[in-house]
């Protein structure tokens, strides 16, 4: 029995896993240090405490039958939708969002770690719906699993977390056969939003010659009749091709309008919703000299910070720019551009190295996984683990705008360490019955 459970855990992924985590108490421990030598804080200790507790929960999820899950997945589901409404109400507010609930030391992040419930319920739902006849019918109700938390996550407002929820959808959607001209949609449809969200504010802060043609963004009187032009395009050619049986291009000037048409619509919304400190985000990632000594200082440091550290790094404890914090949020966000002060390239080498061997693992085990909820699992887990990977480390290197979005394993906070370790377990529970079916 015990030689049984043994071989249960994934040896090198553990060590993988105990390495990141170690790095990342050192170098909590090392942000938490003064110009003095004297350490200012115990997020450390509170980063070991939630690694133990991590660890219990990581080998009970392997132990576990994880298909054991899926009866449960649809009620961990609701019990993610009421903690955000809860959140909503009675959470705490903490930089300019209300997603935190419990005491000061040891609040709890519901939309982080509720992230492997929605990979559970999203799973189980593509695997029972596999053999379905209507593809469409399936997309929007799968857009309806991801709009519910995603929605209440995005009026918090963290457009950080949120976005995580949504490379999850796409991968987990894809690896289920779901037409990728449907996930196409969606993707196109986001990165447009965005695009035509930060355009006015790029023409207005950052342009040093205007263009006159972005201001139809900025006037609503145009702005709805530009809406009415491309919607009445998609419908005229949905019409034709559905009911005239019109030629195929035909299909795709309706699909690449009605794109255009939502896009412009959310636009409107996104740009309401977004918040000053927000907008000031997108204008640094553009300019960070706009603001060098107020939103543009985060990303201006974050770089000196990486560039200081050379080939070898300054050497542990060594550092300036978390020393003389001239690093905000420098424990979570910016933990990786200490450890390359300190610890240099090759230190950051390191990391992609420990965090390759990681997606290369779980890029096997989809292959390997005989199980359908097991394959779309470990394919959100994926999704999740590189867009957290990529973002970050794109963030402190000034390519990607701040999200707020931590590296996982190595950034201080039990949410995210908590969530990090479920899904490892979960991994090493699917790894180690990825030849059974049921």
């Amino acid at each position: 029995m015990k030689n049984k459970i043994f071989a249960m855990f994934d040896y090198l992924l553990i060590l993988v896993i105990f390495s990141l985590i170690t790095l990342g108490i050192m170098f909590i421990y090392s942000s938490s240090v003064n110009s003095s030598g004297v350490s200012v804080n115990i997020e450390y200790i509170k980063q070991i405490i939630w690694a133990g507790i991590g660890l219990v929960i990581m080998i009970i999820l392997t132990i576990y039958d994880y298909r054991k899950l899926e009866r449960f997945s649809f009620y961990l589901y609701i019990i993610l939708v009421g903690l955000l409404v809860f959140t909503l109400i009675f959470g705490k507010n903490v930089n300019g969002a209300r997603s935190w609930i419990g005491g000061r030391h040891f609040g709890i992040q519901p939309s982080e770690f509720g992230k492997s419930f929605f990979i559970l319920f999203l799973a189980k739902f593509l695997k029972d719906t596999n053999n379905i006849n209507s593809q469409t019918k399936r997309f929007f109700l799968s857009i309806l699993i991801l709009f519910v938390p995603l929605a209440l996550i995005l009026v918090q407002p963290d457009m950080g977390t949120g976005s995580v929820y949504i490379p999850i959808f796409l991968v987990m959607c894809f690896m289920a056969g779901i037409p990728l001209r449907y996930l196409i949609f969606i993707l196109s449809y986001g990165v447009l939003t965005i695009f035509l969200t930060i355009l006015p504010v790029w023409n207005s802060h950052i342009a040093s010659n205007p263009v006159a043609a972005i201001n139809v963004l900025t006037n609503m009187r145009l702005l709805m009749i530009l809406i009415a032009a491309t919607a009445l395009i998609a419908v005229l050619g949905f019409v034709i091709r559905r009911y005239f049986h019109g030629p195929s291009y035909i299909f795709w000037i309706s699909y690449v309008f009605s794109i255009i048409t939502l896009s412009l619509v959310s636009s409107i919304f996104l740009g309401k919703f977004l918040k000053d400190y927000q907008i000031m985000r997108l204008i640094i990632f553009m300019n960070p000299n706009k603001d060098r000594l107020g939103a543009g200082w985060n990303i201006i440091q974050s770089k000196i910070a990486i560039g200081a550290g050379g080939i070898w790094g300054k050497g542990y404890l060594n550092g300036t720019q978390s020393h003389y914090r001239f690093l905000p949020q420098q424990s979570t966000d910016f933990i990786f551009s200490i450890l390359s002060e300190e610890f240099g390239f090759i230190g950051g080498l390191v990391v992609f190295g420990l965090y390759t061997i990681i997606f290369v693992k779980l890029l096997i085990l989809i292959k390997l996984c005989s199980n359908k909820f097991g394959v779309y699992i470990v394919s959100g887990i994926l999704a999740m683990f590189v867009f957290h990977f990529f973002i970050n480390i794109g963030m402190v290197m000034g390519i990607m705008p701040i999200t707020g979005i931590p590296l996982l394993f190595l950034s201080y906070g039990g949410s995210s360490l908590l969530n990090s370790m479920t899904c490892m377990g979960l991994v090493m529970s699917i790894s180690y019955r990825r030849k059974d079916l049921m």
